[in-house]
């Protein structure tokens, strides 16, 4: 027996269980309790709005049937435990009268067996049904439309007869008994189905399985090299509740658990992580555990997709084409098997790597619900993640936070924060790369007795770069890197050795050596920056040639084979990471006779175009500003993307360094030029950070002056520790006199917070310092002590 306390109490499960699969079966069970009489036809009509979220259906739905009663309640409770049976088992049960004297009424009392009978014959019903009279073409393109599964046109179908008297129900109660007994269950009797699911498992445990690493000079197998990263569940803040508590973490496996939803009816869940933190293997892994059968088993179709590679389809695209083509092609019944996937959303999960590398912001503008019909590759994935497509298929999104709009989160289920490894997590990936004997106890103890270093390893790229450059690492004498630019001036040392013949290696970055290969350094640069301007990561020999790149240049090794590139004679090339294309981006600014130091202003300038009300006026007022030649390194500058723009400044202003400028200078003809160029990046930082104080609000009476930073102060003073001048420092927070700084979700990890200690020391005042919601940690709370002299509060 169900009382209605019980029900009640149970109200929150009960509306899980209906939400938790799809409208299909959220329907099946609107079936039933038509069947039984437990829902008027009345009440059927209130229950199927469309546009209405299913979560608010739901809720509506245990309203009505709690108002019928106990009994109403009992009904509802058998009708979830028929619809789930149907789903597992499907039966084709019910017999009823052909030639019934109350052909609406037999059709309402045996709807779950004349919906099955009618699965899949639906359209050959249609066509007879038009050519006896019954329906007219207009009510056939009605039930027809393509946002519908078979069920639910066989449910509309039987809706349009319930409320037409011209003999269509009759027609239907005795046409659809003569219909063949559906399979059972639909899915085990399906050949096409079973041979795809194991073809689409092969291939995904093919593109997963190993490790490549970001040089592709070697493959790891995944599950022997992988290490898990610290995934932490955003919430909301300031939202009424309990009191704020520290954000719960969590492992790969609770992904999709119920936890921290922001949008029940969404189906899309975020992952956001710094270029670096390992977004990317995140996914291989759910991948590899998916298709070796050791968890999501819950899907039975796994698709993925990388937005860098999404982005170069120029053609339209169909969800069909999406995921056949791009995907994997079944080799047998394609249209059963895309049949299958459009009835069975909830089995399938979609998974899109690298948002922040799509070039089209996201925007809900455009709205496109058919499956079969083509549109640009933006609008197929935006309506996707919008659920106007395959709704109810999860998806998981991975992306930078800096390239996540506030429109974009309305239709985010879960988001998620990737925020790199633990130090526990730090040692264990060096152990598991390095198994000679000693190698990793020397790494390990000295990022212990470094605490920059270590600060760095806490996103897997650097944790990586260490590794590869281990025997450098432990044979310089010069003592380790301190600022990101010195480890990745490291790595090129490492691989400008591994090229160099025997008889002229060097043990450092000599100007000798690196004056050798300037030439394939400047190419590397030029396309590095031409493809940040461009937003292109995936270069074709046709870009390569444009910009000068030959054979000699890609064997360096930092342009390798692009992951997931169809294998032809002249595949594709990327860098090994987006964040070494800005690396060589900041080398071609710094060195290049080409750049003029004006042209650095674009760099260091955190008001992009479009900013102000005057640059958006411009357009509407046909205002034409300054022309600027197409291809020049200002246009490429003005178009990149601002997280791109951010990571090369910061290499920038670590190259022309006190540190590294005479490196540099011995590679260049002119030194007069390079100190230009540094004098340029010194004034637009301090520029930049000036305005930045200016823009905060005066305090109000009584109240302590407080600044709320955004994430592009912390990019300005990480541009300053790059460039590692005391005096600039001193200067640049001279004109900040606040009593509270609040630098709260602005992505400060370790590194950040040894460039705020560096900075920030320089204060007259003290300062309470807020880094609530970040990645700070132990070891970034060390690289602050210089700084807790001045810090009254942290």
């Amino acid at each position: 027996m169900c009382t209605q306390e019980a029900f009640r109490a149970q109200r929150s499960q009960l509306v899980e269980l209906l939400v938790s699969g799809s409208l299909e079966g959220f329907e099946s069970v609107l079936d039933w309790l038509l069947s039984w009489e437990v829902l008027s036809w009345e009440d059927y009509e209130g229950l199927r709005l469309p546009g209405q979220p299913l979560s608010h259906l739901a809720r509506r739905l245990l309203d009505t049937v709690w108002s019928k009663g106990a009994w109403g309640c009992e009904q509802l409770v058998q009708a979830l435990q028929e619809a789930q049976a149907d789903r597992q088992s499907p039966k084709g049960r019910g017999h009823w009268d052909p030639h019934s004297p109350h052909p609406a009424r037999d059709l309402r009392c045996h709807r779950p067996a004349i919906v099955r009978r009618l699965y899949g014959h639906v359209e050959g019903v249609l066509e007879l049904a038009q050519a006896r009279g019954f329906i007219s073409p207009y009510e056939c393109d009605e039930i027809r439309l393509p946002i519908f599964t078979s069920s639910q046109r066989a449910r509309r179908l039987l809706d349009l007869a319930t409320v037409k008297a011209n003999g269509l129900a009759a027609f239907l109660l005795q046409h659809a008994l003569e219909l063949p007994a559906p399979p059972a269950p639909p899915f085990e009797d399906a050949a096409a189905c079973k041979k795809y699911i194991s073809k689409l498992r092969t291939t995904v445990s093919a593109q997963s399985r190993f490790l490549s690493t970001y040089d592709g000079a070697e493959n790891l197998r995944l599950e022997e090299i992988y290490t898990e990263n610290v995934l932490e569940i955003r919430t909301e803040v300031g939202v009424a509740g309990p009191p704020q508590q520290s954000p719960a973490t969590l492992g790969l496996e609770g992904l999709f658990g119920a936890g921290g939803h922001l949008n029940e009816d969404a189906d899309t869940v975020l992952v956001v992580g710094e270029a670096g933190s390992g977004k990317s293997t995140l996914l291989q892994q759910l991948h590899l555990l998916w298709a070796s059968g050791r968890d999501f088993q819950e899907f039975l179709f796994v698709f993925p997709f990388s937005c860098r590679q999404l982005q170069c389809v120029a053609r339209p695209l169909s969800v069909r084409t999406l995921l056949f083509e791009h995907g994997c092609w079944p080799d047998l019944g394609q249209q059963d098997v895309f049949q299958f996937l459009l009835d069975h959303p909830d089995r399938v999960l979609l998974t899109f790597d690298g948002f922040d590398e799509f070039r089209f912001k996201f925007t809900d503008r455009e709205r496109h619900c058919s499956p079969t019909d083509p549109t640009s590759v933006q609008s197929l994935l935006f309506n996707l993640l919008q659920g106007n497509l395959l709704k109810n298929t999860r998806k998981v999104l991975t992306s930078r936070p800096d390239a996540v709009s506030a429109l974009l989160r309305k239709y985010v289920r879960t988001e998620l924060r990737l925020k790199g490894f633990s130090e526990d997590g730090i040692e264990l990936y060096l152990r598991k790369r390095h198994r000679e004997p000693g190698v990793a106890d020397r790494l390990v103890r000295l990022l212990r007795e470094t605490s920059t270093l270590h600060g760095l390893c806490h996103l897997p790229v650097f944790a990586w770069m260490v590794s590869k450059c281990h025997r450098e690492l432990l044979l310089q004498g010069g003592g380790p890197p301190k600022t990101t630019t010195d480890m990745y001036l490291l790595f090129l040392q490492h691989f400008l050795l591994h090229t160099s013949p025997p008889d002229s290696v060097r043990r450092t970055l000599g100007a000798g050596l690196l004056r050798g290969r300037l030439p394939t350094l400047l190419h590397l640069g030029r396309l590095a920056l031409w493809g940040l301007g461009r937003s292109s990561y995936v270069f074709s020999a046709k870009q390569l040639q444009a910009a000068g790149v030959d054979e000699r240049d890609v064997s360096l090794g930092f342009l390798v084979r692009a992951q997931g590139a169809v294998p032809g004679s002249a595949p594709p090339l990327e860098f090994l990471h987006i964040t070494f294309q800005c690396f060589f981006a900041a080398f071609y600014l710094a060195l290049s006779a080409d750049v003029t130091p004006s042209s650095l202003r674009h760099l260091f300038d955190c008001r992009r175009t479009g900013s102000s009300p005057l640059a958006r006026l411009l357009p509407a007022l046909c205002v034409q500003g300054p022309r600027r030649r197409e291809g020049s390194v200002e246009a490429l500058l003005q178009e990149a993307e601002p997280h791109n723009l951010q990571i090369t400044a910061a290499f920038l202003a670590g190259l022309l360094s006190q540190e590294h400028r005479g490196l540099l200078a011995e590679c260049q003809a002119s030194e007069k030029a390079l100190l230009r160029r540094q004098a340029c990046a010194r004034r637009c930082l301090a520029r930049s950070l000036q305005k930045h104080f200016r823009s905060i609000p005066p305090a109000l009476p009584g109240e302590a002056k407080s600044m709320h930073a955004l994430p592009g102060f912390v990019w300005l003073i990480r541009s300053l520790y790059e460039l590692r001048e005391e005096r600039l420092a001193r200067e640049a927070v001279r004109g900040l006199s606040v009593e509270h700084l609040k630098l709260t979700f602005c992505s400060v990890g370790p590194a950040e917070c040894a460039a705020l200690a560096f900075v920030l020391r320089h204060l007259r005042r003290p300062v309470a310092l807020q880094l609530d919601h970040n990645s700070v940690g132990d070891v970034g709370v060390e690289q602050l002590l210089p700084c807790l002299c001045v810090c009254k509060a942290l």
